[in-house]
């Protein structure tokens, strides 16, 4: 039960304070001139203003609540290092015991800083435990908070930088579960760049640190440095020391390098003694040489796809006038330039990656020798060539009548199909990923699931195909040959009716993808090659993905950081692509190998912050402790000392104070936090009894001054 005494003055507080200085005023000059009965009138006008103030006395009956003390539980990968695990365990035992005993508490226990939070989430880069501890306080009032308690190795990657952003005005104390002096090395990498050219190199640098500076602590380091495709290298190195690092940008696309420290006696953890780095592997532009026989409608959809792939420099030259076309018009009027052929074809040829014949026809423009200077282009400098070609490849001016017929995947028999039809992609196209998955391209080979595509009109006949035939044209011959010669490649594109789709008729279809898929697989892009095994990784799953042209594919060999070798089958997930997700228990660089195929992929966190500092220590959390009035406190009583064998806090219950610990003991806040089941009010100056005081002290002031 709670009493005090309310007002509810009947009229506006300024105007009773009014009243009161008048009445006081009043009773002052009463005094100072001596009139008989001052007294009374002075008690007569006080019970006026007391009336008019309208005191009520007030009754409360009260419940105490408890106070609410929290343990936060790190439960992140650094905790389980060790014997930090049972040390934990051992903490929170002891700790919820001697709280336990302490009157009008209650103890809430959370799990806090894990890594991962679940299937299919985020994994975390480092400990953040106070974000969950502002989930668990948040339902808890202010006024009923005794404390936060941590138990923790203190790196702790979330603390505040002041007590105030914490949200709540009570102690954080945090009982640490390592031990001091802890020794652990790890690899700390100081520059690494994130992009290269591929074919060159670059460097990236990393040191060895040690958290102690002893003799065990000044150790050399021993490095090994795993690269993809090549051999390992070892290096060694003084702590501290700064250590230049090989990078070689051999692929597109990630280029991963595996640093591992030798680990030596008493470090706490191996964990943080292999970092991965990964760059991306640039290609510069691709080079691109464009011929153009005649101008016809489909000269500009080869001219539009390349100029609008910023990855392509294109030289393009169309033929106007061919040396058989002789109509008397003089030079200057049809601003013809001289075809450079002996520049473009034997003294800069091996400058291109890709050439294109667009529907040319021999006529003596580029002489055998340069013709023969492209064969080899393509099976020597392993350079590329692709012939879409239309009704002139029939004829006598056909390139196949030239050495160039060396590396051409087909010959023609001299007759054009002038019939409509729809790109038909063949077993093969259906796989290659040149053509797999274009849109519309259906989900078989007969009229009603076949392609939606739009119609060509025109193609060229050819017999006896070497190379992988991807579409069929009219009468179901060969439309898409592509073919490997030597060191490079060829395509023959037999129609020159592409330019169809990009004018929409009949509806179109995807030439943008085709076109630049083509010349992209010419110029030996990975991501388009036949036969190819990548692998990536997220959070502790890989994604194994296998490109074939066979109908099967073997099991594919999975190597772990550990070493240890395991064997996995795919799951076929479309048309020569086979899928699969491994789940593995540790994270680090795996191998994977199919044959001649590898791939490597990263499980894990890359370098995770969690695992670069694993020694115990309270400096992440000094400001949030000061601030608070909180301590840090030892669990551990040695490095040797069993981790059932902890050393705990004395608690202390304080209602008031700043500095809530001190040597060897803890404090938290008790509140006196309460609620109010109900309350019984009783007027003071109000109802007959207070009128007749009043009118009783008016009637005895009259008295007295009669007298």
């Amino acid at each position: 039960m709670s009493w005090s005494i309310d007002f509810a003055p009947l009229i506006p507080w300024p105007a009773v304070w009014a009243v009161a200085a008048i009445a006081a005023a009043l009773c002052a000059l009463l005094f100072w001139q001596g009139s008989r009965g001052s007294l009374l009138r002075a008690l007569s006008l006080g019970a006026l203003v007391l009336a008019i103030a309208n005191p009520t006395f007030r009754a409360e009956e009260r419940r105490g609540l408890t106070n609410i003390a929290v343990i936060a539980v790190d439960r992140s990968a650094s905790q389980a290092l060790g014997q930090r695990p049972a040390r934990t365990e051992a903490v929170l035992t002891g700790l919820q015991q001697r709280l336990a005993a302490i009157p009008n508490l209650e103890v809430r226990t959370i799990d806090a800083g894990r890594n991962t939070q679940g299937a299919g989430s985020q994994e975390r880069d480092g400990t953040e435990m106070f974000g969950d501890i502002a989930k668990a306080t948040g339902d808890i009032p202010a006024e009923r908070l005794a404390g936060v308690m941590l138990i923790t190795d203190g790196n702790v990657h979330d603390a505040p930088k002041s007590a105030a952003a914490l949200g709540f005005d009570a102690p954080v104390h945090a009982l640490l579960t390592g031990a001091e002096g802890e020794f652990d090395r790890r690899i700390e990498v100081l520059k690494s760049p994130r992009y290269g050219l591929v074919g060159s190199d670059a460097t990236a640098q990393i040191s060895v640190r040690a958290s102690v500076n002893n003799a065990q602590g000044r150790q050399p380091a021993n490095l090994t440095i795993k690269r993809d495709g090549q051999p390992d290298l070892t290096i060694d190195a003084a702590i501290d020391e700064v250590v230049d690092v090989p990078l070689s940008f051999v692929n597109s696309g990630t280029n991963i390098v595996e640093i591992v420290l030798t680990a030596v006696p008493s470090e706490l953890t191996e964990a943080n003694n292999r970092v991965i780095l990964t760059a991306e592997g640039v290609r510069e532009n691709l080079r691109v040489l464009l011929v153009s026989g005649e101008p016809h409608a489909g000269e500009r959809t080869w001219r539009n796809l390349l100029k609008s792939d910023a990855a392509v420099d294109l030289v393009h030259f169309t033929i106007l006038r061919p040396p058989q076309k002789q109509d008397g018009t003089p030079i200057n009027e049809l601003s013809l330039i001289a075809f450079p052929t002996r520049e473009l074809f034997s003294e800069k040829i091996e400058e291109f990656d890709l050439i294109i014949f667009d529907r040319y026809e021999s006529q003596g423009i580029l002489p055998a020798v340069y013709i023969d200077n492209i064969s080899r282009f393509v099976e020597e400098h392993g350079g590329a060539v692709l012939v879409a070609t239309g009704a002139e490849y029939a004829g006598d001016g056909s390139l196949y009548n030239t050495p160039l017929a060396q590396v051409l995947p087909a010959a023609p028999t001299g007759r054009s199909i002038e019939a409509p039809y729809r790109p038909m992609p063949t077993v093969d196209g259906r796989r290659h990923p040149v053509t797999a998955g274009l849109p519309g391209i259906g989900s078989g080979s007969d009229a009603k699931n076949g392609p939606t595509w739009g119609r060509w009109f025109r193609t060229v006949e050819v017999a006896t195909p070497t190379g992988r035939v991807l579409h069929n044209g009219g009468e179901d011959k060969p439309l898409l040959i592509l073919d490997r010669k030597g060191k490079g490649r060829v395509a023959l594109l037999l129609s020159d009716h592409a330019w169809l789709w990009a004018r929409g008729l009949d509806g179109g279809g995807p030439h943008t993808q085709l076109l630049r898929r083509l010349g992209h697989w010419l110029m030996k892009e990975p991501e388009l090659e036949e036969e190819r095994l990548t692998a990536s990784g997220r959070g502790l799953s890989l994604t194994v993905e296998r490109r074939s042209m066979s109908d099967t594919v073997p099991p594919v060999s999975l190597t772990a950081p550990s070493g240890g070798v395991t064997e996995h089958a795919l799951q076929p997930a479309g048309p020569g692509l086979w899928r699969s997700t491994l789940a593995v228990t540790a994270p680090g660089f795996y191998k994977l190998a199919q044959g001649q195929l590898t791939a490597v992929a990263l499980a894990g966190n890359r370098n995770a912050r969690e695992m670069m500092q694993v020694t115990a220590t309270a400096k992440p959390l000094a400001d949030v402790l000061n601030g608070s009035g909180g301590g840090a406190f030892w669990t551990a009583p040695s490095l040797a000392a069993a981790p059932e064998n902890v050393v705990l806090p004395r608690i202390s219950v304080l209602t008031t104070g700043r500095v809530l610990h001190g040597s060897g003991w803890l404090g938290l806040k008790m509140r006196d936090a309460f609620v109010v089941t109900g309350i019984s009010l009783i007027p003071l100056a109000t109802g007959f009894a207070a009128l007749a005081v009043l009118l009783g002290l008016v009637t005895l002031a009259w008295w007295r001054e009669g007298r």
